[in-house]
């Protein structure tokens, strides 16, 4: 049975969302969320977490070239998912997320050049790239 699962690419002024199947290993876009030091308006994700019915979320994780914690934003990224958690009793998993942003941008400017590369489409693209990586993780 394949598992759709939701990605969220955190960030403290816009988090990105995506959805894929676990069955494929495959994801798309979907919105970008304005957030106020990472709060969205909860409002909207519950209407995307309605319409879509996750089996899964999965958040990215912000860690440096190291591995290591990044003293703001990775907290921030963590009470996020627990609030996932607890508001919509889905389990949430926490993934790696270095350099997504990095190859996000890549992609977009490869497929579209400058005008691709909007925060939104940055931060959809983001969370695209996270949740592949979190696909491909379980199957290695």
């Amino acid at each position: 049975m394949s598992r759709t699962i939701m990605a969220f690419d955190f960030g403290t002024k816009s988090i990105g969302s995506a959805i894929g199947q676990e069955i494929t290993g495959t994801a798309s876009p979907l919105k970008a969320f304005k957030a106020t030091d990472g709060i969205p308006d909860w409002t909207e994700v519950e209407k995307q977490i309605t319409e879509w019915k996750p089996d899964l979320i999965v958040v990215g994780l912000p860690l440096d070239l190291h591995g290591k914690s990044l003293e703001t934003i990775t907290p921030k990224a963590r009470k996020f998912a627990n609030r996932l958690h607890g508001r919509f009793g889905i389990q949430v998993e926490l993934h790696d997320e270095r350099l997504s942003t990095t190859e996000a941008r890549s992609e977009l400017f490869s497929h579209g050049g400058y005008k691709a590369l909007k925060k939104g489409n940055i931060d959809c693209q983001s969370a695209v790239i996270i949740l592949e990586s979190w696909f491909e993780s379980q199957w290695s």
